[in-house]
């Protein structure tokens, strides 16, 4: 099956599935050969071996890792955006991450890649009103993952969560497509009032590690936030922004950070 997206990048699930089982013949270390056969050559599909590794991570005593699997797939026969969304951003890891050899590796072993797609889940649940359920596995991600995402939030393809740990996503935040977070950002609000109070990440976004971006502010398309920055105000796109409170040190033409993954900065003095 092969599908496109809004960007006309196309995703063909069966040819993925079979690079990844290819991958996963590769290895011959009896203490993983198991969990490689679980995780991979057991399962016939990219969908079935999604839910089957999202029931094992998340099952608990309350909702057990076959019920977990059962709902996983439901979500997936009922919205396929869900699992091509997730095929995508595996693509986007392998692409962008320089300690990603295969597909097989961030399927299994990545945390980052784990929370985003318990979230597609958890998202389905809360716009089918399955509020506390989506809840539940929002709490379990974060307890396993260490990653916090609001199922409420919204999230294009091909997101990048470089590490994870440390990661919150707001309620009313927004993700656009092509989006790379290194650990420890946090897209929150600045009080306690409810409605629209989490920003608005535009595509091809690159938010360095330990970044705070606060409030109902927009992050433009293609601009950089340097790691540690504390954002307070909306950044212009294609802009690259550093320090606390962040300021405006350079611009662009029109490139995408997200998908270079570079994190330097102009030469200037940061000096305040």
């Amino acid at each position: 099956m092969t599908q496109s997206d809004t960007a006309g990048v196309s995703i063909n699930l069966n040819s993925l599935w079979k690079q990844m089982v290819q991958e996963s013949q590769v290895c011959c270390d009896p203490l993983v050969m198991g969990l490689l056969s679980t995780g991979i050559k057991n399962h016939s599909g990219f969908a079935i071996a999604m839910s089957a590794l999202i029931g094992r991570k998340l099952g608990d005593h309350y909702v057990n890792s076959e019920q977990l699997t059962a709902l996983v797939l439901e979500c997936y026969e009922d919205t396929p955006d869900a699992i091509v969304a997730g095929a995508a951003d595996l693509q986007a890891i392998r692409d962008r991450d320089p300690a990603c050899p295969d597909y097989v590796t961030p399927f299994l072993f990545f945390k980052g890649f784990h929370a985003v797609q318990c979230y597609r889940v958890a998202h389905w649940l809360w716009n089918g009103n399955r509020r506390h359920l989506a809840l539940h596995l929002q709490s379990r991600a974060s307890e396993l993952f260490a990653v916090d995402i609001h199922p409420a939030a919204t999230l294009g393809r091909r997101i990048l969560f470089d590490h994870g740990t440390g990661i919150v996503v707001g309620e009313t935040s927004i993700i656009e497509d092509d989006v790379s977070l290194l650990q420890g950002v946090t897209l929150g609000g600045t009080g306690k009032h409810a409605g629209n109070r989490h920003p608005k990440i535009r595509r091809g976004v690159l938010i360095g590690a330990g970044a705070k971006v606060l409030g109902a502010i927009e992050v433009g398309e293609g601009a950089k936030i340097g790691a540690g920055s504390i954002v307070l105000e909306a950044v212009p796109p294609y802009t690259t922004v550093v320090g606390n409170p962040a300021r405006k040190v350079g611009t662009r033409l029109k490139e995408m950070p997200s998908l270079t993954m570079d994190q330097t900065l102009p030469p200037i003095d940061y000096i305040i």
